[in-house]
């Protein structure tokens, strides 16, 4: 039975389902790290969906993160895991709670991390849900799922989606679990950030996390998913890098850190690939969620617009100028070229290059190049999602972040990731750096973070974010600025050029290798 709480020790213990775990009290919360929901995927379990965790005697200690999934930290302007623990215990999660109090029934919103689906791990500092649980009066669980190839690579013999199917289980876990650490597994509001807001789309549709959630919430999702084709060409190219076959019996045996020097070894040749494999070349990542007709039937778009997840409310969102952190990261803010410019809009613009030049006229190379690559990849994914979920009968809120960051005289603006340290309050942690310049918040920055999490946590308590839900008549959705309004969607003239395009799988361009 459940220990009943809260407990009067500054180390309380919860017992799960499979045996007791002891936390910490820290600032007035409860905090639990480090609680496996599934097996380590490694030996006989490497690259098979999640089992379920073996049960353990006495009590376990819950202090420390686990330790991340194998991490491609190849990407420029990344910061790496801090002081983590070592280990193949990669399958994690933690709970921040105000009182593990099984009778309290608050709400309970899951983060799930961003990172391109090759990096990210829920012990990052940038993650640390302290703010939130204490601002909502909730339950706030994050989790480590598998990334890059031991995640999202196709290969034979294994489970597509692996990546997803780990926060499949970690929301089951959840159910089963979170009563006791007095959160209501009827209020699960799941939310995610780039991969993990792509993740979140993907949980809509797949069958298997149907009822694990009540509400969702999807930040700057990306369009990018893969055709099974695609995939497996993908997987091809992967397990030549190191002279294998794409099979579970070849590279089982092979350590994960050189699966993810694999994996960077091919991002780098990913340009000599367009011919074949189109968009996901400027992407700059080989992976992605995979529409594999199994774990993942159809992409979210069609899933949502066939009404999959027409009884789950939604809140969707993206920020202005996504684009330009990794042009910053890149050492190209402000710099791209016609030449650059015209290859992006030649790529990626619905319509061709002259639909953007002819309905941004007096944009510069740059501009165009920011603002198509910004739309293609997050905010008409973003968009398109709630448009999809309105016709399959569902409902949705949408916002778009215009404040700007502070670094660099603003010349970052709006960019991709900034709405994480507003949401968290972590200001000095990973990306943050980059885009507040290491400088302590201003009273703007401290308001606007206030802002995201009561409306976050609102929507999580009521289902009401605090501004009306989309249509497509008004088009009204929250504008997230210094002076927060509501107004229609800002975006109009890119809403137009994208209006009607589908975010289908990403195809193979050519015979499969």
């Amino acid at each position: 039975m459940t220990i009943p709480g809260p407990v009067e020790s500054v180390e309380p213990v919860v017992r799960t389902a499979c045996g007791a775990v002891r936390g910490r009290t820290e600032d007035g919360l409860t905090v639990f790290r480090g609680i496996p929901f599934a097996q380590p995927p490694v030996g006989e379990a490497r690259f098979a969906a999640p089992r379920r965790p073996r049960p353990w005697d006495g009590v376990r200690d819950a202090y420390a993160f686990g330790p991340p999934p194998p991490q491609d930290l190849g990407v420029a302007g990344t910061v790496g895991p801090p002081d983590v623990p070592e280990g193949d215990d990669w399958l994690t999660v933690n709970v921040w709670t105000p009182a593990p109090d099984p009778a309290a029934h608050r709400p309970v919103m899951v983060w799930i991390y961003g990172g391109a689906y090759k990096l990210g791990h829920s012990g990052s500092p940038a993650y640390d849900a302290r703010r939130i649980a204490a601002d909502g009066d909730l339950v706030v669980v994050t989790l480590n799922y598998r990334v890059g190839m031991e995640g999202f690579a196709h290969i034979e013999g294994a489970p597509a989606n692996r990546g997803l199917l780990d926060q499949v289980a970690a929301l089951a876990w959840v159910q089963d679990n979170i009563a006791a650490f007095g959160g209501d597994p009827d209020q699960v509001t799941v939310f995610g950030e780039s991969a993990g807001a792509g993740s979140v789309a993907s949980l809509l549709a797949i069958p298997r996390a149907a009822g694990l959630f009540r509400r969702a919430i999807a930040q700057s999702v990306p369009g990018t998913f893969f055709s099974d084709e695609l995939a497996r060409d993908i997987g091809a190219a992967f397990a030549a890098e190191i002279g294998l076959r794409p099979t579970v019996a070849d590279l089982s045996g092979v350590a994960p850190d050189q699966l993810v020097k694999a994996g960077q070894a091919l991002t780098a040749k990913m340009p000599g690939h367009a011919a074949r494999w189109g968009q996901a070349v400027s992407t700059m990542t080989p992976y992605a969620p995979v529409v594999d007709g199994e774990v993942l039937p159809v992409t979210p778009w069609r899933a949502l617009a066939s009404g999959a997840a027409r009884d789950v409310a939604l809140i969707v969102g993206h920020n202005r100028d996504e684009n330009r952190l990794f042009t910053a990261m890149a050492g190209k803010l402000g710099q791209i070229d016609e030449a650059r410019a015209s290859a992006s809009l030649r790529r990626n613009a619905p319509g061709g290059e002259a639909a953007y030049r002819t309905a941004f006229p007096d944009a510069s190379a740059n501009d165009l190049y920011e603002r198509v690559q910004t739309d293609w990849v997050f905010a008409m994914p973003t968009l398109h999602l709630a448009e999809a979920h309105l016709a399959g009968g569902g409902r949705a809120h949408v916002y778009e972040l215009t404040w700007p960051a502070p670094a660099q005289g603003g010349a970052l603006g709006a960019c991709h990731a900034l709405d994480i340290p507003l949401l968290f309050g972590t200001f000095q942690e990973s990306l943050a750096l980059l885009q507040f310049a290491g400088a302590e918040p201003s009273e703007e920055a401290l308001a606007l973070s206030a802002r995201f999490r009561s409306s976050w946590t609102a929507f999580a308590r009521t289902g009401d974010p605090g501004w009306p839900a989309y249509d497509t008549e008004r088009r009204l959705v929250q504008v997230l600025d210094a002076e927060p309004t509501v107004a229609p969607y800002p975006e109009e003239t890119s809403r137009r050029l994208w209006e009607g395009y589908e975010f289908a799988p990403l195809p193979l361009l050519g015979p499969q290798a």
